[in-house]
């Protein structure tokens, strides 16, 4: 459709904007969810998750209660070799991306860039950060400023996603143990942009228990990955 518009005794025809270009305006549509951290622990505060199975049901139950239980949800976790079973690797378990959190904010494009395979993707960092680790529900952790603090996340894991292979305990006994003498490596979801530090490998708990695992900033939370 053309209007007409009469100026000075000139005519000016204006075309309507077409189909395609109303097309090209409209905005991209948001991603759905394939990353959070979770909003509670799937161990009430300690590092016993009931095992790896176990952690990635809880993933997999708030993935459902907030409408994206159409995906397989894994939790980001390392377990060491121990009582004749290999070691898992977090890393290897939880899809190859994109990842988007839930307002459709990009993580990463790939396992390669949120794990800073190369030096130039290890220097440019993946998106996690106190602005785009969001919960389930979209709600955000209590970061390191806020009391308590939950910015611990639990991960068993080394800076390149692998599992530990000495001799001491970073899993918590492979997420089955609420001891007090008894370790877990933990990430910080609370990086602003690309900070020094981790989200996988920032330091240990101080136990498995709930006062050891708050301690230090810990409210028992994990990251959970849509792996497909």
């Amino acid at each position: 459709m053309k209007k007409f518009l009469l100026l000075g005794g000139l005519t000016l025809v204006m075309a309507a904007p077409t189909a395609s270009a109303q097309q090209a305006a409209a905005p991209a549509p948001k991603q759905p969810m394939s990353f959070f951290v979770t909003s509670v622990g799937a161990g009430k505060g300690t590092g016993n998750l009931g095992g790896i199975a176990g952690a990635d049901k809880h993933c997999q139950a708030l993935a459902q209660a907030a409408g994206a239980g159409n995906k397989t949800w894994h939790a980001y976790l390392s377990t060491q070799a121990k009582n004749g079973q290999p070691a898992v690797n977090a890393r290897d378990r939880i899809g190859k991306g994109p990842w988007y959190n839930a307002e459709g904010g990009l993580i990463a494009k790939d396992l390669a860039e949120l794990q800073g395979d190369t030096l130039e993707l290890a220097r440019k960092g993946n998106m996690i950060s106190k602005r785009s680790a969001l919960t389930e529900t979209g709600g955000r952790p209590n970061s390191s400023e806020e009391n308590p603090s939950h910015h611990d996340i639990f991960t068993g894991t080394q800076l390149d996603g692998t599992a530990f292979t000495d001799a001491d305990d970073h899993t918590c006994n492979n997420w089955t143990s609420a001891d007090p003498k008894a370790h877990a490596r933990i990430g910080h979801f609370d990086r602003m942009s690309n900070s020094s530090t981790s989200w996988v490998s920032a330091h240990e708990t101080d136990g498995c228990d709930v006062p050891g695992v708050l301690k230090r900033g810990g409210g028992g939370l994990n990251y959970c990955f849509a792996i497909d």
